[in-house]
């Protein structure tokens, strides 16, 4: 899905957390990807971004604006609302591996590649490292 300015539309898994800040930091004005949708753990989902992140916003810029209003969905059970508003998703969850390994799956399961920060799928033969 691409947006008007041209940019592909991306989400983030694992948003709330440090690396999934980390991500929203370094896409913040990236020239081809634009974050549109962020996706957290049930504690955060309903809220929004700056709500869900609270005092825990770890970079040294403030959360952008845009991703302050977003929405945050649950990374396990809106598998399908937010694959049908991503071309691909950034995975920056915290977790077991085998919950890990899941969640990765079932994105890509629905056709939304996964490019992932975790080692879950390390050794795995169909996935490129």
């Amino acid at each position: 899905m691409k947006n008007v300015n041209n940019k592909i539309s991306v989400g983030i898994l694992g948003a709330t957390g440090m690396v999934g800040q980390r991500f929203i930091s370094l896409l913040e004005d990236h020239p081809w990807f634009e974050v549109v949708c962020v996706a957290a753990s049930e504690r955060s989902a309903g809220k929004n971004y700056a709500e869900a992140v609270g005092d825990r916003w770890a970079q040294k810029k403030s959360i952008p604006k845009k991703i302050g209003k977003l929405l945050v969905y649950s990374v396990e059970h809106d598998i399908e609302t937010i694959a049908g508003k991503v071309k691909f998703v950034f995975s920056a969850i915290e977790a077991e591996k085998e919950f890990i390994k899941h969640i990765e799956e079932s994105y890509a399961s629905v056709g939304i590649p996964v490019v992932s920060n975790n080692s879950a799928h390390r050794w795995t033969k169909d996935v490129p490292m």
